[in-house]
């Protein structure tokens, strides 16, 4: 299967909120259509299947994706949860989830959108509430909003991913002292 969604932030819940990328300038959106939404449930190992969602499926996921984002900006600074953002998830934490059965094959978990956003949001209630709040950072590419667990040794990692962020910066940073170290040569 061709994995178009990035899995870098060490928590699924995390990965679901920076499904809208580059919130403070080009803001690109991941879940563009219902099948870009189906896949990252997918994509994710959540589930193995999804019931093909429509564009309102794609509306309720961002909204709640949004409302996550904003409980975990409001968890990392301290501050106190917007009452709409904690009501629309706690809302779809309600949902029935989806139900893993066991199949001759293993185990199989098919589910519709609301079934998987339950489990979305289920995991954002664990998170939010749990042992990895400390661990939660902001990517250290200014363009990238990305926030990742970060379970390094001393916590010293400053990327959301190295292949995403990090080499990208550490490239421009490499480049940026070569043309400094030139520039003073020529003086």
């Amino acid at each position: 299967m061709n994995h178009e969604h990035a899995f870098v932030c060490g928590n699924p819940v995390l990965d679901f909120a920076a499904t809208l990328r580059a919130r403070r300038s080009a803001r690109f959106e991941m879940f563009a259509t219902p099948d870009r939404l189906d896949a990252w449930f997918i994509e994710s190992g959540l589930v193995d299947s999804v019931v093909p969602g429509g564009e309102a499926d794609v509306e309720r996921a961002k909204a709640v994706r949004e409302a996550i984002y904003h409980l975990v900006t409001a968890r990392r600074h301290e501050q106190d949860y917007d009452q709409a953002a904690l009501d629309l998830v706690n809302d779809a934490a309600r949902r029935p989830p989806a139900t893993p059965q066991l199949t001759r094959a293993g185990r199989r978990t098919e589910a519709t959108v609301e079934q998987a956003l339950s489990l979305v949001a289920r995991l954002a209630v664990e998170l939010l509430s749990g042992p990895d709040v400390p661990l939660m950072k902001e990517c250290g590419n200014p363009e990238c909003t990305r926030v990742y667990v970060d379970r390094s040794r001393g916590t010293r990692r400053h990327w959301c991913g190295m292949e995403s962020c990090g080499n990208k910066f550490k490239a421009a940073a490499y480049r940026a002292r070569k043309k400094d170290a030139s520039a003073a040569a020529g003086r």
